[in-house]
């Protein structure tokens, strides 16, 4: 694999990428660069795809609040492509089947050349099945007006926007990465959450009952009308229960840490310490295990559209039987809760998807978070080198980046592996009971997360403002 890539180096080298800037982005940029490529992101979901008919299926519907996309929009696809791209690349990773150095330009340069390869073909792989498939069908009328009744050019005319809404993300993606603040991925997974919920609490539309499906809007409306709470409000209470319990979870967690002491060498009595967070990876791993079993759905979707149920029949973009079934995610209260209604399976069944679906992101969760910090370099190895060349150490150790190395191997992945588990139950349990609106457990977990750590790196930036010293401690500069 090393020498295939090697002689891809130039290819790789000469993709088109977002200019780094040179020396330090001042906060102020930072945070304009952020708003303005938030302010897009809402823009391009409100321009929907031309030529697409109303009879489409949304192939992510469950999927919407992690995938950060809009349905029918430039921005259908989301961050889908991006996700997948780099789960191929953490499993050829963690497998040492592709062994690029990413602590030298060189192999961060090539690491990036291949990354961008692979998300250009997730966008045509993602993007083809949903056309071919049946999903997002041509409209006639634009058909017959525009294209005299040639339906294959205006499923063209789709498949190329889908397109160029997938480049447009993996660029918005970039240019916050290099000039703004957090990442791309998830600031729009927090901006369409944000959406969702706001709506999920003040919406006075009624859709399935005569009240409104808002939470603070159908309280009232119940209370004002003399309807019965336990028929109209039991589950609402039970997502809001929920959505406050993930939050305070959420908060506590993120600050739960292990703190290893750091003395400078250069300078007598200097503290500092290496904060190990209980969630150390992020919530990013469960993004890659979301993705997946989003990906494994669209799989079985698109064969049992094209006629082919082997594995399993669906409704709409709900499966009803077959292996699809039992690999669904649960996405509420009314995946599993037999007792209340009738889900058309016998409890055994439900309760082994239960089980499949909490095994799955479990154990999915820790493993994608181990190869996470070796792909970010926050595993021992880096992280021993990195505060080596800082000028700090352990105090009662030799100053050594092997004996640092096997101190942090005592803490970090041991660490890894508990919060990564941690956090793909809490996403279980969380889909169980349902939050307050369409966002599912897993995207109000991810929304809190990142807006967390969020907060953490504004604050660390205008820090680094007030002391600008502390830049080349952090490595800023």
């Amino acid at each position: 694999m090393g020498g295939l890539l090697d002689r891809l180096e130039p290819f790789l080298a000469a993709m088109p990428a977002v200019r780094s800037p040179v020396g330090h982005v001042h906060f102020k940029n930072k945070l304009l660069w952020t708003l303005v490529i938030l302010l897009l992101y809402f823009v391009l979901t409100n321009i929907f795809i031309f030529g697409l008919s109303p009879e489409s299926q949304d192939l992510f519907s469950f999927y919407r609040a992690l995938l950060a996309g809009a349905n029918g929009s430039l921005l259908h696809l989301g961050i889908g492509p991006i996700v997948t791209a780099s789960i191929v690349l953490q499993l050829l990773r963690g497998a040492d089947i592709l062994q690029i150095d990413t602590s030298e330009a060189r192999g961060q340069v090539m690491y990036m050349g291949l990354q961008k390869i692979l998300i250009f073909v997730m966008i045509v792989v993602e993007a083809l099945p949903m056309i071919v498939g049946g999903f997002m069908k041509p409209d006639t009328a634009v058909a017959v007006e525009i294209f005299g009744g040639n339906m294959a050019a205006v499923s063209f005319l789709i498949f190329l926007q889908l397109c160029i809404g997938g480049v447009l993300v993996m660029f918005m993606d970039e240019v916050v990465t290099k000039w703004g603040i957090g990442s791309g991925v998830g600031l729009f997974i927090v901006a369409g959450v944000s959406q969702s919920l706001v709506n999920g609490f003040l919406n006075w539309e009624a859709v399935t009952d005569p009240f409104p499906v808002g939470f603070f809007p159908r309280l009232v409306a119940i209370g004002l009308s003399g309807g019965s709470y336990v028929e109209y409000f039991s589950t609402d209470l039970l997502a809001f229960i929920t959505t406050v319990a993930i939050f305070l979870v959420i908060v506590y967690v993120e600050s739960t840490r292990i703190e290893i002491p750091l003395a400078h060498t250069a300078v007598r009595g200097a503290r500092a310490r290496f904060p190990v967070k209980l969630i150390y990876a992020s919530v990013l791993p469960m993004i890659l295990v979301r993705v997946l079993q989003a990906n494994i759905q669209m799989i079985g979707m698109f064969l049992s559209n094209i006629g082919i149920t082997v594995l399993g029949t669906f409704q709409n973009q709900t499966p009803v039987n077959g292996l699809m079934w039992y690999l669904a995610p649960i996405n509420s209260p009314r995946d599993w809760m037999w007792w209340v209604m009738d889900l058309g399976h016998p409890p055994w069944e439900i309760l082994l998807r239960m089980g499949i679906d909490i095994i799955f992101t479990v154990v999915g969760c820790a493993v994608f978070a181990l190869f996470w910090i070796k792909t970010a370099g926050l595993d021992s190895k880096d992280v021993a080198r990195q505060i080596q060349m800082s000028g700090m150490h352990i105090p009662g150790y030799r100053r050594n980046v092997q004996v640092l190395e096997r101190y942090l191997d005592r803490y970090i992945p041991r660490i890894t592996i508990v919060g990564g588990a941690f956090i793909g139950l809490l996403s279980v349990v969380a889909n169980l009971f349902g939050v307050i609106g369409a966002v599912g457990g897993t995207g109000l977990l991810l929304t809190v997360s990142i807006t967390y750590r969020l907060y953490e790196e504004i604050a660390s930036q205008q820090i680094m403002e007030m002391y600008p010293f502390m830049r080349q401690f952090f490595g800023k500069e």
